[in-house]
């Protein structure tokens, strides 16, 4: 399970001419032939970005300086997480929306931002969102109204379908007898986006909220002694920065739980990378992790993290420049640990 990052896409227009674009953890982007492109500015700067992630919700507070002595107009975009069709869907989708399914909102200087919406659908590396509309199909993956149309559709187009990578044939028994259904096996991306002034000279204040996207697993997956001598398990202790002192904490909170009160782990990501597409470094970057509950365990790459409350932790750096993304992973009980 992704989970998500803001970026922000911007096409800028210097008044009155056209002038090279802003891009970062909030990113630029022209808006191409094919939907928006991302670009890069040397004008505008991100001097901080305060972000707080949680399983419940994600807030991002981003100043931007234009560094220039002319106000810069660009389109601002917000890339949510791409949505992966499958026959077992299986991906958390926080908000039942089949556009805004992050709860997406966003101000400027305090003020609400409306912004406009692209969505595309791709199988294979090729852009099929004029086909799919064309059928009367509704883009999101993981609607049930999705799999309805697609059901719907005469037998030629499942096998067009099929053969372009869109879809596959899901077969089951549900208690009448072997059925046969069409399920969506594309990719849907999304990204809002909107006009944005930065003005000459001056810093204004973007902020994000959302409900991320949370994977969960009904255990713990590297939970016995063969499993953390397996190649994945290293790939985890280097995702998350798991140490030894983690990893006995885990094992002492499985131990002696009720068969129904089992650990479950909880993965959050977001995309940090783009913050280097602006202007220099992040003047200054602040963290702070929330774990939901003293009793749960949590684990992060970072450097110098203070433990800041009984469920927050915190990091501060200067002139950052990201170079990966943050994950995080989240060990909690299977009613969540209060």
């Amino acid at each position: 399970m992704r989970l998500v990052s803001v970026t922000l896409i911007l096409i800028a227009v210097l008044a009155g001419a056209m002038a090279q674009p802003a891009l970062a953890n909030d990113s630029t982007a022209e808006l191409g032939a094919g939907g928006l492109v991302y670009v890069t500015t040397d004008d505008v700067a991100m001097t901080s970005e305060d972000l707080f992630i949680s399983m419940d919700e994600v807030r991002v507070r981003y100043q931007f300086e234009n560094k220039s002595d002319k106000d810069v107009t660009t389109l601002v975009a917000f890339p949510m997480p791409d949505i992966k069709g499958d026959i077992d869907f299986m991906d958390s989708i926080p908000v039942d929306d089949p556009a805004n399914f992050l709860g997406f909102k966003t101000t400027v200087d305090g003020a609400p931002v409306t912004a406009k919406l692209q969505q595309r659908v791709s199988a294979l590396g090729v852009d099929q969102t004029a086909l799919i509309q064309s059928l009367g199909v509704p883009l999101a993956p993981q609607l049930e109204a999705t799999r309805a149309a697609l059901d719907k559709l005469p037998r030629e187009q499942w096998d067009r379908l099929i053969n372009l990578g869109l879809a596959a044939v899901d077969t089951f028994d549900a208690g009448k007898g072997w059925e046969s259904h069409l399920a969506p096996m594309w990719v849907l991306s999304t990204a809002y986006y909107w006009e944005q002034t930065f003005p000459a000279k001056r810093t204004i204040t973007v902020e994000h909220s959302y409900k991320p996207s949370v994977g969960s697993t009904a255990g713990v997956s590297f939970s016995t002694p063969e499993s953390r001598k397996e190649p994945w398990f290293q790939d985890y202790v280097r995702k998350y920065c798991i140490e030894k002192s983690f990893l006995a904490a885990a094992d002492k909170a499985a131990a002696g739980r009720a068969e129904n009160d089992f650990l479950m782990e909880h993965r959050i990501e977001y995309i940090l990378r783009t913050g280097a597409n602006w202007a220099g470094p992040i003047s200054k970057f602040h963290l702070v992790v929330d774990k939901g509950s003293p009793k749960n365990l949590v684990s992060f790459c970072g450097d110098g993290v203070k433990k800041t409350g009984p469920t927050t932790f915190e990091m501060t750096k200067e002139d950052f420049y990201p170079e990966g993304d943050f994950d995080v992973l989240i060990l909690a009980g299977a009613g969540l640990e209060k």
